[in-house]
């Protein structure tokens, strides 16, 4: 899965549910994606999104080549200041999340996969991380077809995605090539804005949220 920016919390249930976590990071960078986007909610309703302030680069890039802009600590610094309960959040993983989005920026690719990694060891969500330009696969593939060759770099039997998969994917493909393609239910949990949760909830309510919907199907 491609590594996204405090997703909503549906999103960990691959880590809860997986016994490896692919990064999917040398792939083409999806802009009107969430890699560098957080949705995030409004005072009067509705939502906006924090963005991270990336340079411009060719709309090719792959995810693990982007960069921030040279000014982009300031720029982070004042697109945040945009939602002061950041700050003042008084739960117990406040603080781990603002030393992630206030210290820091190293690339983009590394600063998401910490993020990631901050509310997954926070959250006790088992599945052992790796990136996907770390594997030894043929990179000519694409599709459906660069997924199922990660998946047999790794020794895996079962290929589980979110739902939002299942027009990607076939699965007669993937039982040709020896994997058991599955899907997460979609998220009918409450926590749809992490952020606020993470800096004022309980990780153990999180992580419940987040449990009790690991549902596999076809």
């Amino acid at each position: 899965m491609q590594p996204y920016f405090y997703p909503y919390a549906g999103y960990f249930r691959l880590l809860a549910v997986a016994d490896l976590f692919v990064i999917l990071d040398d792939v083409q960078f999806p802009r009107r994606g969430r890699v560098h986007r957080c949705e995030m909610p409004r005072h009067a309703g509705g939502s906006t999104w924090l963005t991270l302030p990336l340079t411009r680069q060719s709309r090719h890039v792959r995810i693990r080549d982007l960069a921030f802009r040279e000014d982009a600590r300031a720029t982070l610094d004042e697109r945040l200041r945009a939602f002061p309960w950041l700050a003042h959040g008084q739960g117990p993983l406040a603080t781990g999340v603002r030393e992630h989005l206030w210290g820091k920026l190293p690339t983009p690719a590394a600063f998401l996969e910490a993020g990631l990694g901050l509310v997954a060891d926070a959250l006790g969500l088992p599945a052992r991380r790796v990136r996907s330009s770390s594997l030894d696969v043929d990179r000519a593939q694409q599709g459906q077809d660069y997924i199922i060759a990660l998946a047999q770099a790794v020794g895996a039997e079962v290929y589980i995605n979110a739902p939002g998969g299942r027009a990607l994917y076939d699965p007669a493909r993937f039982a040709a090539a020896g994997l058991c393609l599955r899907f997460l239910e979609p998220y009918d949990g409450r926590v749809r804005y992490l952020l606020p949760a993470l800096v004022s909830e309980d990780p153990a309510t999180l992580r419940r949220d987040i449990l009790d919907r690991l549902t596999l199907v076809p």
